[in-house]
């Protein structure tokens, strides 16, 4: 037996180790995401189900409330006004 013949053998040795930890890794990794991928559907969901509460939100409660504030806002500047004038009067 030749050193050459030895490193032929371990050549075909790393390489058929080789193909089966790819096979193996490959097989492991379907299998992680066929069960990750009912988490992932749920995740999916619990995001469109996020997304369509925080749209009626905005659509109940942001539009009504910001309607109310800038009445307010209103308001408060009406009420400025009138005491700028009624402070000018009284200078006068």
């Amino acid at each position: 037996m030749s050193i050459e013949w030895f490193r032929d053998l371990v050549i075909c040795i790393f390489g058929l180790g080789a193909t089966v930890a790819v096979i193996i890794l490959v097989v492991l990794a379907f299998l992680f995401y066929f069960r990750l991928r009912p988490l992932l559907d749920s995740m999916k969901q619990t995001a469109r189900t996020v997304a369509h509460v925080s749209t009626a939100v905005e659509n109940e409660l942001a539009g009504p409330l910001a309607q109310v504030v800038s009445f307010v806002q209103g308001v408060r500047q009406a009420v400025g006004f009138v005491n700028r004038f009624i402070k000018r009067e009284e200078e006068d």
